[in-house]
């Protein structure tokens, strides 16, 4: 989401301050219109991680999406990218069926998809519609590196009681700091419906409040309670598909120090 040149606040963006500290990249750069998932963010982190090490840098990723770093760690399925045709003919077809005969159709050709969530359902039928093969067969693929690099991953880790609190605190910290009036002025671009960035968590709260269909207080609750869902299924994600070097729950720990500068070094 951070991507998105819109909604700086709600996708909790860096600050201009803290982009002042060090040089930040892959922020804020495309419009609502415009795709991106893990495959074209892996292609430009690693365009900019080479660039880094060409200027004798040393690139920090940083993140809470699990799937778009493990991109980065070990790849990913090469599966095709849908031309902007296709994904438009595929859309259409989804709003003229329906999610549920939508989802029918796709198990039709391949009973091995088991997602039903709109997003990977509209990506599995652009790449049928793209190739005429099933999105589980080039998922079967083996893996595709974007990037040859040696890395040293940690995790933060909070007790659940501690990050809960701080799930709350952060989306009124966000409301404080203008996140309504993100919205309003995401919302006058016009976004097409199917844009990424119109499922940052609260974007959709907010604009039912603009339109007078929920209150404020109402906007707090949801969001706040999407938000620790969001951070649930983050826990969950990297407790069984990431294997950190290091599990951070000290962070002035003069330990995580010397363990970075022996991976450095």
């Amino acid at each position: 989401m951070q991507v998105y040149r819109d909604v700086a606040t709600l996708t909790a963006r860096p600050s201009p301050e803290e982009e002042k500290q060090v040089e930040h990249f892959l922020y804020g750069f495309l419009e609502p219109q415009e795709s991106c998932n893990a495959y074209k963010w892996g292609e430009l982190a690693a365009e900019e991680i080479k660039r880094g090490w060409e200027r004798q840098k040393i690139p920090i990723i940083v993140g809470g999406s699990g799937f778009y770093i493990q991109t980065l760690l070990k790849g990913i399925s090469p599966v095709p990218q849908a031309e902007t045709e296709v994904r438009k003919k595929v859309k259409e077809e989804y709003d003229r069926l329906g999610h549920s005969a939508f989802l029918e159709k796709i198990r039709r050709n391949d009973d091995r998809f088991s997602y039903t969530d709109p997003q990977r359902l509209l990506r599995a039928a652009e790449v049928l519609e793209q190739t005429g093969r099933s999105i589980c067969y080039w998922q079967s693929k083996p893996y595709r590196k974007v990037l040859d690099a040696d890395f040293l991953c940690l995790l933060t880790h909070l007790p659940r009681e501690e990050l809960y609190r701080r799930c709350n605190e952060r989306f009124r910290r966000m409301m404080d700091l203008g996140a309504v009036d993100e919205v309003r002025e995401l919302l006058r671009k016009d976004p097409p419906e199917d844009s990424l960035i119109l499922k940052a968590i609260g974007v959709a709260e907010i604009r039912k409040y603009l339109l007078s269909e929920m209150t404020l207080e109402e906007v707090m609750d949801q969001a706040s309670r999407m938000t620790r869902n969001y951070a649930k299924r983050q826990l969950t994600w990297f407790r069984h598909k990431y294997t950190p070097d290091i599990i951070v729950q000290d962070l002035q720990s003069v330990d995580i120090l010397t363990k970075v500068l022996h991976f450095l070094s």
